[in-house]
């Protein structure tokens, strides 16, 4: 017996794929988003400030859909427009998600 007789492969498909976090429009309170970024990667005033005027920026990315939505209206709620998005496997699109 060959080993392409006796072998065979399968595509795993994950039952939750990773999402990313996406700051598209900081919005007119810029102060009430940076701390929002702030809160929502952990990272210093500073680098958030910097995020934030970045926008359109991917913020966080290898999350779950509910932390992706979490964070999400975290921002939001800061007057920022955000929205997360399936991050696409390598050579594919991403698509925004409902």
């Amino acid at each position: 017996m060959s080993d392409e007789e006796g072998t065979e492969y399968y595509t795993l498909i994950c039952d939750d794929p990773s999402h990313e976090v996406v700051l598209v429009d900081c919005g007119a309170r810029e102060m009430d988003v940076v701390l929002a970024v702030r809160k929502v990667t952990g990272q210093s005033l500073w680098h958030s400030r910097e995020l934030a005027r970045q926008a359109p920026v991917t913020l966080l990315g290898g999350l779950s859909a509910y932390r992706a939505q979490s964070s999400v209206a975290v921002l939001q709620s800061a007057g920022a427009r955000a929205e997360w998005r399936q991050e696409a496997e390598p050579g594919e699109r991403a698509v925004p998600s409902p």
